[in-house]
C-alpha cells in the first residue's frame, strides 16, 4: 500500500516518476557494484569503523550494533521511489570478490530532479582509482535511466582526496561554505560540487569517441 500510494503522488512529476531499481550487479574493468548481502558484515565493519574513513563524516567510527544497524538499512536500498531514498552499493574487486568500498545514490529532490552521491573505501584501497570507477556507472544511471537534471556531491573542505574523484568525474566546484556547520566540537566548512545532465551528456559523447 505504501508503494502504492508513492507511485500515486509521484505521477505527473515527469522523468523521476516512478521506481528505478538499481541494475546490480554492475561491473568495471576492476570491480563489481552489487546489493548488500547479510555475510557482508566484517567487510563493512571494518570499513566504518575505521578512524580514518570517519574523519571527515558526520560520524563517529561505528561499534558492532551500529553497523549491525547500518548493514541492515543497506540491505533494503536498491530502489529510488521518493525523495530520500538511496540507492547503496557494495563495490567488490572482480578478481577476488572483497568488498573494498561503498557508493551511495540518494534522491534529494523530486521538483528538482536532484540527486546526491556518496563513497567511502577502506584506507587500504586508497589510491588506486576504485572511487571514480565505480561512481561512473552510478552516475550513468542516475542520468540516463532516472532522468535526473543535477547530480550533487558535498564534503568537508578538507576532504582533498574526495574532491580529485569529484573532478575526475566532472563535476564542478561550485561554492564553499565558510563555516556552516557545527561538527564534532568545531566549525566545518563545505564545499560543493554539482554536474548537470546536459554536462554529463557531452562528457558521456567524448568517452564513447
Amino acid at each position: 500500500m505504501v508503494a502504492s500510494m508513492r507511485s500515486l503522488r509521484l505521477s505527473g512529476l515527469g522523468q523521476n516518476a516512478g521506481v528505478h531499481t538499481a541494475p546490480f550487479p554492475i561491473q568495471t574493468e576492476r570491480l563489481v557494484l552489487r546489493a548488500y548481502m547479510p555475510d557482508d558484515f566484517d567487510a563493512l565493519h571494518a570499513i566504518v569503523s575505521h578512524v580514518d574513513v570517519n574523519r571527515f563524516l558526520y560520524t563517529e567510527p561505528r561499534g558492532h550494533d551500529e553497523t549491525v544497524e547500518l548493514l541492515q538499512r543497506k540491505l533494503g536500498n536498491t530502489e529510488l521511489i521518493d525523495e530520500d531514498d538511496q540507492i547503496s552499493a557494495a563495490v567488490c574487486l572482480r578478481e577476488t570478490g572483497e568488498l573494498v568500498g561503498d557508493q551511495m545514490l540518494r534522491w534529494v529532490s523530486v521538483e528538482h530532479r536532484t540527486a546526491e552521491i556518496g563513497f567511502m573505501f577502506h584506507p587500504g584501497h586508497h589510491g588506486r582509482g576504485y572511487a571514480t570507477e565505480s561512481a561512473l556507472p552510478l552516475i550513468d544511471f542516475a542520468f540516463a535511466d532516472c532522468g535526473f537534471h543535477r547530480i550533487i556531491g558535498r564534503l568537508d573542505h578538507r576532504n582533498f582526496a574526495s574532491a580529485r574523484v569529484l573532478e575526475k568525474l566532472g563535476l564542478r566546484r561550485e561554492a564553499v561554505q565558510i563555516d556552516n556547520e557545527w561538527v564534532k566540537g568545531e566549525w566545518q566548512s563545505e564545499i560543493d560540487y554539482a554536474i548537470l545532465e546536459r554536462e554529463w551528456r557531452a562528457q558521456r559523447d567524448l568517452r564513447q569517441v
